[in-house]
């Protein structure tokens, strides 16, 4: 059917309109072009025909932004990326329109609800998983707390992750303004002039924010100005603690640079605030990708008299690795995990932690972790309560 050029004016105006800022971004991305109608409105994504039951959701209005709505919903606009992560459909966070729903929370259980379960949990003697066996009271406490942030945002792009041992990142730092400010100490002198720590003659041996950097690609690499990546270090070969097989290397993030002006063959650029450590020339670099930190609720562990048993734990995923090379660990440690997307593993996941206890006896519960993003195979996570110290190689289930 051919549109009037009245209606193609009408959907005009709804687009130009229609455009919001998701979250108040030091730069924002470029909208989305390709834009359809749902129901009454026009929107770039596909919002969910209906939401999860139980779920409290709110229709965006002319004017929101999910800065505003996690002000109003969580306390604290710094929350917003907890909205986006329950609402997945929207690709690009930066862009948000009138009429698609938000799922800003979850429904609570009301006192009549738990009127109505009082007394669950309070037979022990019975340990299958049954009604009266806490374990369903565990599992509903779940509901009856407002999502909060499994970790935080240096969690996840100050770790680092589990790659491929020869991980392919296209682009280099070269060199640092540094090394041009010190005189050259090396003028005839025979043998090279750089040393385990990179050029002798640099002022300074690693860069901070606001330093100046040099990229060994430029305009013919695809490099444009305002594009920002993630600085990335080589670390140590990570092998399984059970099977001794290699499960990849550890990448330490370092830090974000963003691209000032690129030549021919060469692009300058200037290292960020958001610095995890001192980024060192000769530092790969992976394009930025925002992840939000995932959202939860944590309820009650499982009970210290109601552990898996040993036999179902044999195949369950593990501990591999901890962050900066740690090996006790404990709340608030940052440590990764053998399971990935290609497992089904999801930012949020919630995990048990077990340790095998003497022959014949049940394994112990330690405490309990978060995932907060995920790789391939493997995954970062969080660990948000520990009994006890937690070390590679305990086993995990999922909660």
């Amino acid at each position: 059917m051919r549109r009037t050029p009245a209606a193609l004016l009408l959907g005009i105006f709804f687009v130009a309109t229609g455009l919001l800022f998701a979250a108040k971004t030091e730069a924002a991305t470029n909208p989305p072009r390709q834009l359809h109608q749902v129901g009454d409105h026009w929107t770039a994504w596909q919002p969910p025909a209906s939401t999860p039951e139980g779920s409290q959701v709110h229709i965006i209005q002319r004017g929101d932004t999910l800065w505003d709505l996690a002000s109003r919903f969580f306390g604290n606009p710094y929350l917003w990326p907890q909205i986006w992560e329950l609402n997945r459909y929207i690709e690009d966070a930066h862009w948000i329109y009138p009429g698609d729903p938000l799922v800003v929370g979850v429904q609570v259980v009301t006192p009549e609800d738990l009127a109505a379960l009082e007394g669950l949990g309070e037979d022990t003697e019975n340990g299958d998983g049954g009604p009266d066996d806490g374990l369903g009271l565990m599992n509903l406490d779940r509901t009856l707390q407002a999502p909060e942030a499994l970790g935080s945002s240096s969690d996840i792009y100050c770790t680092g992750f589990i790659g491929g041992l020869e991980e392919e990142f296209g682009y280099r730092i070269v060199g640092s303004e540094y090394d041009a400010l010190a005189p050259n100490l090396w003028v005839g002198l025979q043998g090279g002039g750089e040393g385990i720590f990179g050029n002798v003659d640099s002022l300074r041996f690693g860069v901070a924010p606001g330093d100046i950097v040099y990229i060994d690609g430029g305009r013919a690499a695809g490099l444009v100005p305002g594009q920002i990546f993630t600085a990335v270090q080589a670390g140590e070969k990570i092998t399984h603690p059970e099977t001794r097989d290699v499960v990849g290397r550890h990448y330490e993030q370092l830090g974000r640079i963003r691209i000032l002006t690129v030549q021919e063959e060469m692009a300058i650029a200037e290292v960020t605030q958001d610095a995890c450590a001192r980024i060192v020339v000769g530092a790969y670099l992976r394009p930025f990708e925002e992840i939000p930190v995932p959202l939860g609720c944590l309820g009650n562990r499982r009970p210290a008299n109601f552990p898996s048993t040993w036999e179902s734990l044999i195949d369950a995923p593990m501990i591999v690795y901890g962050d900066d090379g740690a090996f006790s660990l404990g709340a608030d440690h940052v440590v990764f995990i053998d399971r990935g997307e290609d497992n089904e593993v999801v930012p949020g996941d919630l995990f048990t932690i077990y340790r095998k206890n003497q022959r014949g006896l049940p394994p112990v519960i330690l405490g309990e972790l978060a995932v907060l993003s995920v790789q391939r195979n493997t995954a970062v996570a969080r660990i948000v309560e520990s009994r006890y110290p937690i070390y590679v190689g305990d086993r995990l289930e999922l909660k």
